[in-house]
């Protein structure tokens, strides 16, 4: 019983102690890369794909910005 409450202290102590060590201070020139585009979560080239894609498939253009008119030939 004893041997069990030890290697369960040692785990969290370990687990706290590298869960600690890995908090640093991230440099303001560091903070740069997290404005990419790479970094965004939805990708926009994803997102213009499908949005093209889906207005082809379904024969209309929506409001997305796209072509103007519907899929029966009216502007």
């Amino acid at each position: 019983m004893r041997d069990k409450n030890k290697t369960k202290l040692l785990l969290a102590s370990l687990g706290l102690l590298f869960g600690l060590n890995s908090c640093v201070s991230v440099a303001a020139y560091q903070k740069a890369y997290l404005n990419d585009e790479a970094m965004a979560l939805r990708a926009k080239k994803l997102e213009s794909y499908e949005s093209n894609f889906q207005s082809y498939r379904e024969g209309a253009a929506g409001a997305n910005g796209g072509k103007s008119g519907g899929g029966c030939g009216c502007n």
